[in-house]
């Protein structure tokens, strides 16, 4: 999928501009503290972990997504995550908008 390129770029440009939380308890901390205005979830993450963050992110009336793997966030940040919250608005709602769009 072309948007995956896409993506990939603005996660880059979110973690530069340090707009972008990685990591399941730093994500569950950003989703509490209503930091996060949309959550990242890698397809393959555990049940376990797509429960608990969907669960987390439903009950503060945050968007997520499962989308892309974790190899996918590796080539776009540099290092391997499962879960990533993005912080700012307009990111968020661009990503949100490539996701499905594609």
């Amino acid at each position: 999928m072309k948007d995956y390129l896409k993506i990939k770029q603005l996660l880059g440009l979110c973690q530069r501009a340090g707009k972008l939380i990685s990591g399941e308890s730093l994500v569950i901390d950003a989703i509490r503290k209503n930091k996060a205005k949309l959550i990242l979830i890698s397809e393959d993450s555990s049940d376990g972990t797509k429960k608990k963050i969907s669960d987390k992110a439903t009950y503060y009336k945050i968007n997520y997504k499962i989308v892309m793997t974790s190899t996918d966030y590796l080539e776009a940040l540099g290092k391997p995550r499962k879960i990533i919250a993005i912080t700012e608005i307009g990111f968020a709602k661009k990503i949100k908008e490539l996701i499905e769009k594609g």
